[in-house]
């Protein structure tokens, strides 16, 4: 990583850790609050509305947050450092109001804020790197964290939520938020305003190239991820399986994008990023098929440990081709155009075994045509 003592990259870290301990904590917290209250025994519709409910902060994202990241003087820290704020003061704030109504409103504006941090930080990455080839493995350092503070920092926040209630674990996960502030400071300066005809010129030029395949592929992996969580969930309440068997299929997602996140960058090594995207939905083929051979709820957990991997893997690999192709001034606005799509097709992939009851055969046949599918158009494009 690029050095200033080694700090850029190691402040990075360190804001990013403190930032997803306090997503954790925040998660936590909220557990046995209302809003929460979506279970997978609830009717389709509220499950419908669950999936508008997790797409909207896009619909802010993309046209507001992602050009302001972009203007804002200052560059990309200060947003950052904005954001770190912003999410220990509706932390802080959420104290109050656990059981409340306005809780609604406080849940909302963090996602925004956890959006415009991942858009961000993003962004920011190729500041800290000292060349190209050094992208993938500084998005693979992160993602990791990302897992492992994530799954520490929910050890304390659990004790305290049995413990003591919300109250106490919304303040731990606000000393976070501080801490990711206090370490956002050290954040290198990134680029001021952009030119905006110029920026967007640019990666109208860029999406016709390379990217243009790679995005498409990326957004395959994420509606694949959506339709394997919700196909599971609902099949397994259908069939009348033990809960455990669900939750043994999210640990197993856990676990793949954590895998995915270690060894990006050893495949980087390997294979340039645009291969490291084709082995994916290859990766995703293979799974649905065998899933098709083996059935059973076993067959659905590993099923969703290897499309998670492969979300990962694909992942770091689209974040690097923007990072190194993208315009470096338009950096924010191009990630949260990007992010938006990908989570236009993760909640499109998750309404489909909504809305269409399949048994688990059916829908492992889809998820293998579709994945297979775009594998050979992504190969041979």
């Amino acid at each position: 990583m690029r050095e200033d003592g080694g700090s850029r990259f190691r402040h990075l870290a360190r804001t990013h850790a403190a930032m997803m301990a306090g997503e954790a904590a925040m998660v936590v917290a909220l557990a046995d609050s209302f809003f929460f209250d979506v279970d997978l025994d609830g009717t389709r519709t509220r499950l419908l509305g669950f999936l508008l409910v997790s797409f909207t902060p896009f619909l802010i994202v993309a046209p507001m947050i992602g050009p302001m990241i972009d203007r804002v003087r200052g560059g990309r820290r200060l947003v950052i450092r904005m954001t770190a704020l912003a999410r220990l003061i509706i932390q802080v704030t959420m104290i109050w109001f656990t059981d409340d109504l306005w809780l609604f409103p406080l849940v909302f504006v963090a996602l925004v804020l956890q959006k415009t941090y991942a858009v961000s930080k993003s962004a920011i990455v190729p500041s800290v790197v000292r060349n190209e080839a050094e992208l993938v493995e500084a998005n693979s350092k992160l993602g990791l964290i990302a897992g492992l503070v994530g799954a520490v920092a929910v050890v304390p926040a659990a004790g305290l939520q049995f413990v003591v209630g919300s109250g106490p674990t919304l303040a731990y996960g606000a000393v976070l938020f501080a801490l990711a502030l206090w370490w956002s400071i050290g954040l290198p300066a990134s680029s001021g305003p952009v030119d905006e005809t110029a920026a967007l010129g640019r990666l109208d030029d860029i999406e016709a190239g390379d990217l243009r395949t790679a995005w498409v592929a990326m957004l395959v992996l994420r509606a694949a991820a959506g339709f394997t969580l919700f196909h599971l969930a609902l099949w397994y309440r259908g069939t009348g399986a033990e809960s455990w068997w669900l939750g043994a299929a999210v640990g197993a997602g856990s676990l793949g994008t954590m895998f995915g996140n270690a060894i990006a960058q050893t495949m980087r090594r390997l294979v340039a990023e645009r291969n490291m995207l084709a082995t994916a939905l290859v990766l995703d083929t293979l799974a649905a098929l065998a899933a098709i051979m083996i059935g059973g709820e076993l067959a659905g957990v590993v099923l969703a440990g290897t499309v998670n991997l492969s979300a990962a893997i694909g992942r770091l690999a689209f974040e690097s081709i923007v990072q190194r192709d993208g315009p470096e001034t338009g950096r924010g606005r191009t990630f949260a155009r990007y992010e938006s799509r990908f989570q236009f097709g993760w909640v499109v992939g998750a309404t489909l075994p909504v809305l269409l009851s399949v048994s688990g055969t059916a829908g492992f046949v889809y998820l293998a045509a579709v994945a297979g599918v775009a594998a050979v158009a992504y190969v041979y494009d």
